[in-house]
Order: structure tokens, then C-alpha cells, then sequence
């Protein structure tokens, strides 16, 4: 299944652009994606999950939105990804 991904402020350095689409195994989660780009980029090694006490889990302060929504109020990690859908990868953001 073909995956639009979206990467924003230091994750967008990190994979060298804004945009991109790949190829996924049919079935994969959102936790499969996410370590499969820790894998693939450098800059993103140790920067999506973390382990916890009840497994992998999305870092917290980041936000990855499935089309649009936020997949901690789907589920989580184990949120199922389609064909065509879009993730958006925002890194922490501190203002003051």
C-alpha cells in the first residue's frame, strides 16, 4: 500500500523534504511506519517510539495525525493504515 507522508520542522531536515509517498506492507500500523522510518533515516533514529511499560508507544509531545486526526485518540501505535492515507509527523514544539 502506497502511504502519503508529511514531516514538519526538524523531521523535515531529517528526511530532506516536506513530502513524500512509500510503499508499506498491506496490514501495517502506524507503529510498523514509524519504526520503519526510524530505520531509514539517520535524524529520526530514536525520535518516534519509545518502549514503556505497555509496549511501544508514539514519544510523547509528538503528534501523528492520520488523515487528519490524531491516532492517540484512535489506536495509538496499533492504529491500521489503508491504502492512500496520509501521515503527518510533527516534532515537539516549545514556545514561550
Amino acid at each position: 500500500m502506497e502511504i502519503e507522508l508529511r514531516f514538519f520542522a526538524t523531521f523535515r531536515e531529517a528526511v530532506g523534504q516536506k513530502e513524500r509517498v512509500e510503499t508499506f506492507d498491506d496490514g501495517d500500523s502506524v507503529g510498523d511506519v514509524l519504526a520503519s522510518l526510524e530505520a531509514a533515516y539517520e535524524g529520526l533514529e530514536g525520535q518516534l517510539l519509545e518502549d514503556g511499560d505497555d509496549g511501544v508507544a508514539i514519544r510523547p509531545q509528538l503528534s501523528v495525525l492520520k488523515n487528519g486526526r490524531d491516532v492517540t485518540h484512535m489506536a495509538g501505535v496499533e492504529t491500521a493504515l489503508e491504502d492512500g492515507d496520509r501521515l503527518s509527523v510533527f516534532p515537539p514544539v516549545a514556545g514561550g
